[in-house]
């Protein structure tokens, strides 16, 4: 009797439907590593990755409610109040990625652009400042890292998470609805439209970083749009953590009727492509080293391409974008993008000096002000966004 109940719990149990949603720690790294393995037995070579790897991508637009992609309706950029400083200029721009849909960020050129030049994507993480000096595209850290690459030679964007910095204060809220992640990844679709829209910009050398919730816009970008070039996410990278917002997992994106899925299988859709994931010993990236590079490792020598795949791991550091994982980022687009260091570099040393840095207050950053109104036809802020 105590064997045939049992074996009604185990047949019930295996036929159950698996949960929607994997958020936050969603599985323990024990867990996510024997996930990965076998994940990794589904594929033992590159005819059967490439099968899987165009389901997972396609997983990511349906489950994110955006395939097929909508339209691409004009994005009427609206550019103002620009800046020079020393090595690059900073202008405010806003965006309309979808009809009354304003996106807004700072887009930030060398002073002397090159007849060609790369571009950057830079998101935002999950920072809340109530009186917003430390939050989203206004934290000092962001700032040095887009005036860096800039001065540098790059084309950098710099946008708004729903609900952070501008569009906080157009009212809208970060975690209202499920439609923060559709809505999110729709917007860095169309900044990549912006920057391979300005002139000189080299569309063979388009690059995207961003750290936590910026991390996980870098990875699912580079996941769907092969015009990501190069790729850094910073401190998110995980096969058992999987986001702990609605912006990076409040959509059925890892759970699909055919395959599941996490947030490393997501990255490796980088391959062959150059990667470099940036970990810390603080946070749930600790086990890169040993568990989700070697995963990535693996597919890139799919390719004979596993030099493209790097990690810069930094053991004592915390959950950010610091000091420390900035500079192994500028060393990687330097190779990447053909960058120029040099005169940026400190005295007798091989680091970008961003002590000349130019550090703004959000008011100077901010797009829609009394001189430059929010447009009247913008949605109001959380309404339903229909992008068909």
């Amino acid at each position: 009797m105590r064997r045939c109940a049992f074996l009604l719990l185990l047949t019930a149990t295996l036929s159950a439907e698996p949960p929607q949603l994997r958020q936050g720690q969603f599985l323990t790294p024990a867990a996510g590593r024997l996930e990965l393995d076998r994940i990794a037995e589904k594929v033992p070579d590159l005819e059967a990755w490439n099968l899987r790897r165009v389901k997972v991508r396609e997983g990511i637009l349906q489950g994110a409610g955006l395939s097929p992609l909508p339209e691409r309706t004009p994005l009427n950029p609206l550019r103002h109040s620009k800046r020079s400083h020393e090595g690059y200029t900073v202008e405010n721009v806003a965006l309309e990625t979808a009809p009354g849909l304003f996106l807004c960020g700072n887009l930030y050129l060398p002073s002397e652009p090159a007849d060609s030049i790369p571009a950057v994507l830079c998101p935002h993480g999950h920072s809340r400042d109530p009186n917003y000096a430390n939050e989203g595209r206004y934290r000092p850290d962001h700032q040095y890292r887009c005036a860096a690459l800039a001065r540098m030679g790059a084309a950098v964007f710099s946008y708004d998470m729903i609900g952070y910095a501008d569009s906080r204060k157009t009212g809208w809220t970060h975690r209202h609805g499920d439609q923060v992640l559709r809505l999110q990844l729709w917007n860095s679709i169309r900044a990549a439209d912006f920057l391979l829209s300005l002139p000189n910009v080299d569309p063979k050398r388009l690059a995207i970083t961003g750290a936590s919730g910026g991390g996980t816009q870098t990875f699912l970008l580079t996941a769907i749009d092969d015009r990501i070039a190069v790729s850094a996410p910073c401190v998110m990278v995980s096969a058992h953590f999987f986001g702990g917002c609605v912006c990076e997992s409040g959509l059925p994106v890892h759970v699909r009727p055919d395959h599941i899925t996490n947030n490393t299988e997501f990255a490796a859709l980088c391959a062959p492509r150059p990667l470099l994931l940036i970990s810390c010993g603080g946070d749930w990236t600790a086990n890169t080293p040993k568990v989700e590079l070697p995963f990535l490792q693996r597919i890139y020598g799919f390719y004979d391409k596993k030099d493209l795949v790097e990690n810069a791991h930094f053991q004592d550091e915390q959950h950010d974008y610091g000091p420390n994982k900035r500079q192994a980022l500028y060393r990687f687009f330097v190779k990447h993008l053909q960058l120029d260091p040099k005169p940026w570099k400190r005295p007798g040393s091989d680091e970008i000096d961003e002590s000349t840095i130019t550090i703004e207050d959000h008011g100077t950053m901010q797009v829609f002000t009394d001189a430059h109104p929010l447009p009247p036809h913008a949605l109001n802020p959380d309404a339903p966004v229909n992008l068909r």
